[in-house]
């Protein structure tokens, strides 16, 4: 089992310093402690420990720093910024895991982004000497750059000219889509392996100011102070984050309300959530006195860490089942005080997570199926669930409800920025909007007239049909699954964050698996080595 669990006391990589309302983020890599032996973490490089380390130092700022309303992200290496990915560990990794971890990486960039658009977190990146690659996509994930205005500091994304791949957490699309430089300056600047410094920087419009070295400091912490006085703290005192554990059984995992059974000869993985269960809270300040216990952000961490397991460590899992179970009042209840209380900063941020976790689950490159038996949940935010899958089997029976909750109507958006109803039904917006504002309960049979189940199944047909349909699934090709789905999933317009993803799963998946990448002499493979890549020159 993969442990994602990170707290600021055992870090490696980061030091995390809170001055007020100002949180200093600094990189710090030990190269010393790699995520897996066999490579050195030189010049700030980071690996996925790394990673899991931001991951987590993000989280805690959201969930037990309230007050701080600005981090600045910088290094505390004089020599380098941050060189970006390590490439020895992307040459020596599998090539699931090279992709799932830039998706985690993207997904911790994205999760930044987040608590500056709904948090009002704003991220401040101090660049003080080179950033190449990943290091400046983690800048661009902020909100402002800084610059030291000298002749070593620069930023770059240099992976096209001296890789052979390209940027895959991001870094392409936002330069484009987010900062919106022009193409032909993008393309320059993608092309140059030393990057680009200072003023032409500045022009160009990769960084937002520069500044001399011997004022750098200083100007960087009145910009941050600035910015954190134009969004007054959400709260004096957070909450505190326990670690998420589960009991591991072989393959099954048991959470306190998210079970895992992954069965390794079907390549299937049964994914059953709980709704809450006992009072919950019903205001801000009784969620404050709850803490992380409360089932709302409880449940939706332990989902969140359950879906990296199937990641990282069940790579040949194909389908996953869900299951939902639970009191169908309760988890609407719990639902309708968050939303009443949308205006508290830790409801807020329980509602992020609950959507954030929903959108990595979009992001599964897995087949995902919904059985709604007459034992299931369908409710809620465990309807959104249901109908994030790609299929929805129903059991035509009395006991089987769905019923569209509060947050269906925009609280927990996919990654492109529409609703789940809206993404359903593109060619009647009209209908998805009714079912968002109605919130009706809905019979088996009822859902499926309103198009929220692809088979509505007699009950003497039930076992037999969802045992078909699973082994059916199972036997097909993973990668043509893979892209099916990719490209079934997200309909209607794309926006940054969805591009990043669509090209991330399309283009960097299929350079990855190419011999100009990862072949005897492909870049990769030829990385370090006196001798240079081979390239087959065909264009496709």
């Amino acid at each position: 089992m993969t442990d994602f669990n990170r707290h600021p006391s055992s870090y490696h990589h980061w030091q995390l310093q809170i001055d007020g309302d100002v949180a200093h983020l600094r990189m710090n890599v030990d190269p010393a402690h790699p995520y897996k032996p066999g490579y050195e973490l030189k010049l700030n490089s980071y690996d996925l420990g790394v990673d899991m380390e931001l991951a987590d130092a993000v989280q805690r700022l959201r969930f037990e720093h309230p007050k701080v309303r600005v981090v600045v992200v910088g290094s505390a290496q004089e020599r380098a910024f941050c060189a970006g990915a390590n490439i020895w560990m992307l040459a020596e990794s599998t090539h699931p895991f090279k992709v799932n971890f830039c998706k985690y990486t993207n997904e911790t960039r994205l999760s930044l982004e987040d608590a500056s658009r709904n948090s009002g977190l704003k991220a401040l990146c101090a660049i003080n000497a080179a950033c190449a690659g990943g290091g400046y996509e983690l800048a661009l994930a902020c909100d402002e750059i800084h610059l030291v205005n000298d002749n070593n500091s620069a930023v770059s994304l240099p992976e096209v000219p001296l890789l052979g791949v390209l940027p895959g957490t991001g870094g392409l699309t936002r330069i484009v889509d987010k900062r919106k430089i022009r193409r032909d300056r993008a393309d320059v600047f993608c092309t140059m392996a030393e990057g680009l410094r200072g003023k032409r920087a500045l022009s160009w419009g990769f960084v937002d100011a520069i500044w001399p070295k011997s004022q750098f400091t200083d100007k960087v912490q009145t910009r941050a102070k600035e910015l954190a006085a134009k969004s007054p703290s959400a709260a004096k005192q957070g909450i505190t984050l326990a670690p998420i554990h589960a009991k591991v059984d072989g393959g099954k995992y048991s959470y306190q309300h998210v079970q895992l059974e992954v069965n390794a000869e079907t390549r299937t993985a049964m994914l059953t959530v709980n709704g809450p269960s006992g009072p919950q809270p019903k205001t801000g300040a009784e969620y404050e006195q709850a803490g992380c216990s409360a089932w709302a952000l409880q449940c939706w961490r332990e989902l969140d860490d359950a879906l990296l397991q199937l990641r990282f460590d069940h790579e040949q899992v194909g389908l996953i089942v869900l299951k939902t179970r639970g009191d169908r009042a309760a988890i609407l209840q719990v639902e309708k005080d968050l939303f009443a209380n949308r205006s508290h900063w830790l409801a807020n941020e329980i509602l992020l997570q609950m959507a954030r976790t929903l959108r990595r689950f979009d992001l599964m490159a897995r087949s995902l199926y919904a059985m709604v038996d007459g034992e299931a949940c369908a409710a809620g935010a465990f309807f959104e669930l249901t109908i994030a899958c790609d299929r929805v089997y129903a059991l035509d029976s009395d006991k089987v409800q769905f019923v569209v909750g509060p947050l269906s109507n925009g609280a927990l958006p996919m990654s492109h920025g529409l609703t789940r109803l809206h993404n359903r039904f593109l060619a009647q917006p009209a209908h998805g909007q009714q079912l968002a504002t109605e919130q009706p309960t809905l019979t088996a049979a009822e859902a499926d007239e309103q198009g929220l189940c692809t088979y509505l199944l007699d009950p003497v047909d039930w076992s037999d049909d969802t045992r078909i349909a699973i082994e059916e699934r199972s036997s097909l090709s993973p990668d043509a699954l893979t892209g099916m789905e990719a490209s079934l999933r997200f309909g209607g317009a794309e926006n940054c964050d969805s591009k990043i993803f669509g090209r991330l799963s399309a283009w960097q998946n299929w350079i990855f698996t190419r011999p100009n990448a990862t072949g005897d002499e492909g870049a990769l493979t030829r990385y370090g080595a006196p001798e240079s890549a081979k390239f087959d020159w065909r264009r496709t």
